[in-house]
């Protein structure tokens, strides 16, 4: 049986592993800006998870073998993955890395109305004002104007878009491993869709000659900050998942806080304080959707 850790310990290594994440869109920023095609960045971090993982199971003695029934499935998974990745990727290229996150956070939202959709949950009023202040607080980060609106999605809009698309590819992520791939292990389904993702880029990027490679240190140092990060996230929510109340798993939102900081700190990025606050809203939407579940 799992030792359990208290909740505040818990919290606390969570708020790590977030902010591991958003250390992750902030080295892949300074890969992008360095030369580094997004398609690259990509191979690099889900070669570098699924190594990561293949050794990790293979230490704990997990079969590494996707039962029959569900590789369909997990092979689907694996290409909504590779296009999760490199939307928003794509995203964190052209736009602010936490603005990028913040459109990325929607995905719960659309999970829950793809949900109601296929009849697989009823459809919940509840819902309702926690998606609209999420939406509310989204429009305020963005700095969306009504006087200025043309302006403003000259400057974002294309960055928002790759955002949003891939929300949706995260969103019937969600749909397969709540409705599909349930059965499976949680780090032997990751490694499965990391390994089709990281192969689906490599052979698409080198059949179009996207796999820029960065052209300094600095792109190089960004490439391999931006696996190191994801894979010690990803390390510490397996080790702590298990280990604490599924209501602690909201302090994961806190994503997208520490990106405004970091890159504010690293990158200089500023944001209004109205920005702020529609971040804090739209993270507290998302909470707030996540725990009306429980």
């Amino acid at each position: 049986m799992e030792a359990k850790l208290s909740p505040r310990i818990g919290i606390l290594f969570l708020l790590v592993a977030a902010s591991c994440f958003a250390a992750n869109h902030l080295s892949a920023r300074i890969a992008f800006d360095h030369g580094a095609s997004v398609a690259a960045a990509v191979v690099v971090r889900a070669s570098a998870t699924a190594l990561f993982l293949f050794v990790l199971m293979k230490a704990q003695g997990i079969v590494i073998a996707v039962p029959r029934p569900l590789r369909g499935k997990a092979f689907l998974a694996g290409l909504l993955i590779a296009s999760q990745s490199y939307c928003l990727y794509s995203a964190v290229a052209l736009i602010p890395p936490a603005l990028a996150l913040l459109v990325f956070q929607t995905s719960p939202m659309l999970y829950v109305l793809l949900s109601w959709t296929l009849g697989v949950e009823k459809p919940r009023l509840s819902a309702l004002p926690s998606m609209l202040l999420g939406l509310v607080g989204l429009g305020l980060a963005l700095n969306l104007d009504p006087t200025r609106l043309d302006v403003r999605l000259a400057e974002i809009g294309a960055g928002v878009a790759w955002a949003f698309a891939s929300a949706l590819s995260m969103a019937a992520v969600y749909y397969l491993n709540a409705n599909a791939l349930k059965p499976m292990d949680g780090r032997l389904r990751t490694f499965a869709m990391v390994t089709v993702t990281a192969a689906v880029l490599l052979a698409g990027g080198a059949s179009a000659g996207a796999l820029a490679l960065p052209r300094d240190g600095a792109g190089w140092a960004g490439i391999v900050l931006l696996a190191g990060f994801y894979c010690a996230a990803v390390s510490l929510l397996f080790w702590v998942l298990p280990k604490v109340p599924s209501t602690s798993t909201a302090a994961l939102n806190f994503e997208p806080i520490a990106l405004l900081a970091l890159a504010f700190l690293i990158l200089g990025h500023t944001v209004t304080p109205l920005q702020i606050l529609g971040a804090v809203l739209t993270v507290a939407a998302i909470v707030w959707l996540g725990l009306s579940k429980k």
